[in-house]
């Protein structure tokens, strides 16, 4: 948990590194939260049956658009990418994979042109 706040403390920051578990743990906690929002919308019958989307669900995922973004860009920089890498994931089925592997990939170790090595910042 203490991970995914971390990241909703650094908002809109896309400068900086991040490391896989502050990625993943993010987004877990992310799809809980969603899960647990959509069935909340569900029993309440503010859930559109069409999009699959109700008003908490929709208001909570409009709210983590610019956090997800940033720590996926912050996950980049740490593999030693540009944050522009992110656009990978448009391309159909090949990118999402590919942006996948991106994600799962360890850090560079030491520090890079992104800034200091964050593993290194937590030991």
């Amino acid at each position: 948990m203490n991970w995914y706040l971390e990241v909703l403390k650094k908002y809109a920051v896309f400068d900086g590194r991040a490391r896989r578990k502050e990625y993943w743990f993010f987004y877990l906690f992310y799809f809980i939260f969603a899960i647990v929002l959509m069935t909340i919308d569900g029993m309440t019958g503010t859930l559109n049956e069409e999009t699959g989307i109700g008003v908490l669900s929709g208001i909570f995922l409009l709210a983590m658009i610019i956090p997800g973004l940033a720590v996926a860009v912050r996950r980049l920089h740490d593999t030693d990418r540009s944050g522009w890498w992110i656009f990978i994931s448009l391309i159909p089925l090949i990118g999402g994979i590919w942006f996948l592997v991106l994600m799962v990939l360890d850090g560079t170790s030491g520090q890079n042109q992104y800034g200091p090595d964050p593993k290194e910042a937590t030991v």
